[in-house]
């Protein structure tokens, strides 16, 4: 095992660690691309989740990225590199000129040379992508393809995790105000009964 498979290793082991410790969905996506973002040494990292009628990219976390970057535009499920939305990664080595890259000409501006793009899967189906940037050009090998795609199904799996835990406290939450407002209907007269003393043998 190399020092960066090693690396990869031993970010996998504290990733899984921190997102089973984390419960909410914004403390679970920055964690994600900031730890993929260290790991691969890269520039940064992007974490897009697909719009409900999934024809848009929408930003849900961003790591060492500029806002003006992150706030480009549109993400375009169709143009933008779309065959990672049909659940394989996509590797781009230069992004300035790569057709396949919608924001070309911001790329430039952000410093970006290379891009990864791997799908997030949940039940087999794609609910977004996640994107490594680097400021040098890169190819990616199947080591770093394979770390993300871990980082990215572990992430998708904690998503659903915090979106049923959520669920599970409004639900308790309704349920103890519904017994709140119960309890408040019945009155206090309950209370105000005299206490059964126990019988003394």
């Amino acid at each position: 095992m190399d020092e960066r498979e090693s690396r990869y290793y031993h970010s996998l082991f504290e990733i899984a660690a921190t997102l089973n410790s984390m419960r909410t969905p914004d403390e679970i996506l920055q964690g994600i691309v900031q730890s993929v973002t260290e790991a691969l040494e890269a520039k940064g990292c992007a974490l897009m989740l697909l719009s409900p009628d999934r024809s848009l990219l929408l930003h849900a976390a961003a790591y060492g990225l500029s806002n003006r970057y992150i706030r480009k535009g549109p993400v375009s499920a169709d143009k933008s590199i779309s065959k990672a939305l049909q659940g394989e990664p996509v590797a781009v080595l230069n992004a300035v000129e790569d057709e396949r890259i919608q924001y070309q000409k911001q790329a430039r501006e952000e410093g970006i040379a290379s891009i990864l793009s791997v799908p997030m899967l949940l039940r087999g189906e794609v609910i977004g992508v996640i994107r490594v940037y680097t400021a040098k050009p890169r190819h990616f090998t199947e080591a770093d393809i394979y770390f993300v795609g871990a980082i990215a199904n572990l992430g998708a799996i904690a998503l659903e995790n915090a979106r049923l835990y959520e669920a599970v406290k409004k639900d308790y939450e309704t349920l103890r105000l519904e017994l709140l407002e119960w309890t408040a209907a019945l009155g206090y007269e309950w209370m105000a009964e005299k206490p059964v003393t126990p019988v003394q043998d």
